[in-house]
């Protein structure tokens, strides 16, 4: 990776770049405010392809050309994922970051459009495992015209990466895609007939033998000289691709062929969330907790919308988030089954169980209750695990940290595990945090005790973790062991 004129080490832009960013979904109004007009890794920034609700918005044009990198929010509204350019995910990852102290980013493992020899290692009813080296994706029967089994070797396309708190493997295709900002060429396609190809024969580019072009919605309102760019773009990485499958050995072990782009994930905190409210709220009409609400239910954005509509500007900054409102509509209430979503600090997602709403309090707690399983042991506290053990759980919305008492069947206190983390989200289906790794234990005869500094000073030294946000999990720990 070179360096930048800067010395930052970001990958180096094109000369005279300008980070050209195209932005989608329920952050878009606080992330254009945030980058529009403003300077990011020491690149001018302008937000591009904006659609009419944000234009009428901000009261101004955006420019119709290709962008640099998407920022789109992922499926589950917790974050946005970035992909294009590398030199202009690293900038705004770098942004995104800096958004608030729980804001947390990593590359991605399997980028978009990036190009792997890949091996089958398990073929399943609809689609098959498929090892590419640094990760494994997914690939649908649907998405490739072979018939694929166990121990086949091919070329995939990731098609669809998924941030690593997700479930799902990044998803993969057989058929190539490359992409130029308002067009993508597709390899095997006809280009000699439609109203794609057509655009394309009008402008100065020709399109390679063999691919096709699907142009973006947005090239309807771009210009000739946007178009011809965008054009050449693709079939610039087209060229780009080709000479890499041309020089890599379809028999090699899994591994990357070419990666024209780069893909970056962001998950939003709590805090961050409220951060993006304020640069919202510079613009429009925004409720305490515009994004916390829309993040926790996909029927919110409807109600959040409505809400703003009919309140104007009465919102004032310093109102509290309507804990009790949001959650009588949409849950959690008394009598649910809640998941615990414990992230960790490299992007990963471990569901802590499932357990029951025992007590809810609209100021903004609410107690779970799980049945535990007998084996093992409980985390630091030394304890055995045993048959109808059950866990307590008390959950504060915003809290940095959280109690679980472990009882007996017979009711005696086991120990009590105190999880330090970032500030806690109470969606209506799951609590969700991202785990902080230092925590605090109680154990039944009184001993205080904390744990796990060491895998937080290892998290910082990975750059999983700020420093900002390493030194409030240090002092929360050390009021909570005070406390106890």
């Amino acid at each position: 990776m070179s360096e930048d004129a800067a010395g930052t080490g970001l990958p180096e832009p094109p000369a005279d770049a300008t980070l050209s960013a195209r932005v989608r979904g329920i952050y878009t109004t606080a992330l254009t405010a945030l980058l529009h007009g403003t300077t990011t890794g020491g690149l001018d920034t302008r937000v591009v392809q904006a659609s009419e609700p944000i234009r009428e918005r901000f009261g101004a044009e955006f420019p119709v050309v290709s962008a640099a990198a998407t920022v789109e929010t992922t499926a589950e509204r917790q974050g946005v994922g970035v992909s294009g350019a590398p030199w202009a995910v690293a900038r705004l990852r770098d942004r995104l970051a800096a958004v608030g102290r729980d804001s947390l980013t990593w590359a991605a493992t399997l980028p978009a459009g990036a190009v792997y020899q890949g091996l089958v290692t398990d073929a399943l009813g609809n689609g098959a495992v498929v090892d590419c080296g640094p990760g494994s994706g997914f690939l649908p029967y649907s998405a490739t015209d072979d018939y694929v089994e166990e121990g086949d070797g091919l070329r995939v396309q990731v098609q669809d990466p998924r941030p690593p708190w997700d479930d799902d493997r990044p998803e993969l295709g057989t058929r190539l895609v490359v992409d130029g900002g308002l067009v993508e060429l597709r390899r095997g396609g006809s280009g000699g007939s439609g109203e794609a190809a057509r655009m394309a024969e009008m402008l100065p580019v020709d399109v390679p033998d063999g691919w096709a072009p699907r142009w973006d919605r947005a090239a309807d309102d771009a210009d000739l000289d946007a178009l011809a760019d965008a054009l050449g773009a693709a079939v610039d990485r087209v060229e780009t691709v080709t000479a890499a499958l041309d020089d890599t050995d379809p028999d090699e072990a899994p591994g990357p062929v070419v990666a024209p782009g780069a893909t970056a994930w962001c998950w939003f905190g709590r805090e961050s969330r409220f951060e993006l409210d304020a640069h919202r709220r510079d613009v429009t009409a925004t409720m305490p907790g515009h994004h916390r609400t829309k993040a926790a239910d996909y029927a919110a954005s409807a109600a959040v919308d409505f809400a703003e509509a009919v309140a104007g500007n009465r919102f004032a900054e310093d109102d509290p988030f309507p804990f009790a409102a949001v959650t009588r509509q949409f849950g959690p209430h008394e009598g649910d089954r809640l998941a615990l979503h414990h992230g960790k600090p490299d992007g990963r997602l471990i569901t802590l169980g499932r357990g029951e709403v025992t007590d809810y309090d609209p100021e903004g707690t609410v107690t779970v209750r799980r049945q535990m399983s007998p084996g093992g042991s409980y985390d630091a506290l030394g304890v055995e695990r045993r048959a109808g053990d059950v866990a307590i759980t008390k959950l504060t919305e915003g809290r940095w940290w959280y109690p679980t008492v472990y009882r007996g069947d017979d009711g005696t206190r086991r120990g009590t595990y105190v999880n330090v983390c970032t500030p806690v989200e109470l969606f209506p289906d799951a609590a969700r945090y991202v785990d902080l790794h230092v925590d605090v234990v109680k154990t039944a005869d009184g001993e205080v005790r904390r744990v796990d500094d060491d895998e937080l000073d290892a998290a910082v030294d990975r750059g999983y973790i700020g420093e900002a946000l390493a030194e409030k999990a240090r002092s929360v720990a050390t009021a909570v062991e005070n406390a106890l």
